[in-house]
């Protein structure tokens, strides 16, 4: 009978063993699948991997505080873009029932990244806000549009803007 014991016991430990490791295995993947912040660019466009691009699905919001605003035309599906100069925020108005995203998109004419996509997935008739940080220094061409699949942003030009 102390044979048995002993057997089970043995048992007991290596399956105590074999629950650790895998519990350890289990941390260290979810550990090194976890994205960097070099990683956290957004993939609902091919361009978002750019190092000269910055893309961001923006946080739904009901009030859109800005300092300028212009609306794309029929051709960028009247996608209405605005932005606060001062937190350089940029809020997304999807203004079309068509299952494509809105994208409000700002180009700088300098810095390190001079392509910023802020997209709108929550629906027509929505605000997103996208929070960016650009440099003041440089002129701004904004646009408005939607996105059509990971490779194409149908956009307009609706306003430029400068040293803001």
């Amino acid at each position: 009978m102390r044979h048995m014991t002993t057997v089970r016991e043995g048992l007991a430990r290596s399956w105590r063993a074999v629950g650790g490791a895998l519990a350890l295995v289990t941390a260290a993947t979810v550990v090194l699948a976890a994205p960097t912040p070099a990683m956290a660019n957004e993939d609902w466009l091919y361009e978002c991997a750019f190092q000269n691009v910055s893309c961001q699905t923006g946080t739904k919001v009901d009030s859109v505080p800005s300092d300028k605003c212009g609306t794309a035309g029929s051709a960028g599906h009247l996608t209405r873009v605005c932005v606060l100069y001062h937190g350089d925020k940029v809020y997304v108005r999807d203004g079309q029932a068509d299952g494509h995203s809105a994208v409000g998109v700002v180009i700088s004419s300098t810095g390190s990244i001079r392509t910023r996509y802020c997209r709108n997935p929550h629906g027509n008739g929505t605000w997103a806000e996208c929070n960016f940080d650009w440099t003041e220094e440089s002129s701004k061409d904004v646009y408005g549009g939607y996105r059509d699949n990971n490779s194409t942003v149908h956009k307009e030009f609706v306003f430029g803007f400068a040293n803001n």
